[in-house]
């Protein structure tokens, strides 16, 4: 065989032993992914029954790999799902156990969704933290409890973190405000306690930032306004005292505020209301005071204006009339008084927008003026 032939028989065998290395995982990632399905139990789907053979790259469900190197990347396990396994079983997920630390083996991951499975319990495991390139960690809908990692601030390349609609206790870490890259935080609908850091603001990457239905205590950190993307702030039903930030109402990309549920006292900051890209405002059933700011022009343009159960006073501006478009308003059980204004948009409100106050009169109410 002349050197061509060599060379030729040589760069195929070698092309065949790289094939084989790249398409088949290690079986380090092998074993830690038995290990973590060996501490859940999921009866019903049966998706952890594709969980077999050497290559944990190929057709083990929610499972994927790096076609470079066959290192796994991703674990997308969700209970809820268009996927035709939940459609041929005609139902939603359940599964029970934890999750296991051994998932921290996989060091190349970048995604970790175990998420509305409604039974999982047990904690985070501590050692998720050590995950370098972990870009998103869902873990909605689950029974968790324990705390959120204290050094969660080590994923500097976090975008998503969801743990919600879970039983998490304990305070905010403080180390959050070094997830550089995060975009999306949502921990609503746990337990958690404490206050909300006051450098939340180096979030400067973060769109959405949904905290509600928990017991967080304190007052809104003004360093929040200084999130120039943050679209959706979400921090209802939970235990939040002191005044709004006046800043927030400089928020040019803010959209959907929700304060509602809290123990918010003080006035409304007048730049708030006047802030023409707030869409959704709810800060309803807190103890905010003072007047209604008459800040309302033809470029005012709310969804939803929900102003109920609270202490304000005074009159109804006018200037609402002026609004572009005023979807819901709700100003009941407060301490206003004066004649409703006419026109748009009070014309398609109902009575329940208006009762309660103190001495409010006209068209929608009864009580003539």
């Amino acid at each position: 065989m002349g050197a061509t032939g060599v060379y030729l028989a040589v760069a195929v065998l070698f092309a065949a032993v790289t094939s084989t290395v790249v398409t088949s995982c290690p079986p380090s990632d092998r074993d830690a992914l038995l290990a973590f399905k060996s501490a859940l139990n999921e009866p019903y789907l049966g998706i952890f029954k594709t969980w077999t053979g050497s290559d944990c790259c190929t057709n083990w469900y929610g499972v994927s790999c790096d076609p470079t190197d066959s290192r796994v990347n991703d674990i997308n396990l969700r209970g809820e799902s268009e996927d035709k396994i939940f459609e041929k079983a005609g139902r939603s997920g359940y599964m029970t156990g934890s999750i296991s630390p051994s998932v921290c083996s996989l060091d190349r991951l970048t995604t970790l969704v175990v998420a509305d499975w409604k039974g999982i319990s047990g904690e985070i495991p501590a050692c998720i933290t050590s995950l370098p390139h972990l870009r998103i960690l869902d873990l909605i809908g689950n029974q968790i409890t324990g705390k959120i990692p204290s050094d969660i601030g080590k994923l500097s390349k976090l975008t998503v973190l969801n743990v919600a609609d879970n039983k998490i206790t304990g305070e905010i870490p403080p180390s959050i405000v070094n997830l550089a890259s995060l975009m999306h935080l949502d921990l609503s609908n746990n337990q958690i306690t404490g206050v909300l850091p006051a450098d939340l603001g180096k979030l400067s990457m973060m769109s959405r930032a949904l905290l509600n239905r928990n017991q967080i205590s304190g007052s809104i950190p003004s360093s929040i306004a200084g999130i120039y993307r943050l679209a959706d702030l979400d921090l209802s039903m939970n235990r939040i005292s002191g005044s709004i930030p006046a800043q927030l109402g400089s928020m040019a990309v803010l959209s959907t505020l929700n304060l509602d549920s809290n123990q918010i006292s003080g006035e409304i900051p007048v730049g708030l209301l006047s802030n023409t890209g707030l869409n959704i405002v709810n800060l309803s059933r807190n103890s905010l005071d003072g007047y209604l700011p008459d800040v309302f022009t033809p470029r005012t343009y709310f969804s939803v204006l929900d102003l109920s159960f609270n202490k304000l006073k005074g009159a109804i501006p006018k200037s609402l009339s002026a609004a572009k478009y005023i979807g819901h308003l709700d100003l009941s059980n407060n301490h206003l008084c004066g004649s409703i204004p006419m026109g748009f948009p009070f014309d398609h409100l109902e009575a329940s927008s208006f009762t309660n106050n103190d001495c409010l009169c006209g068209s929608p109410l009864m009580r003539v003026c």
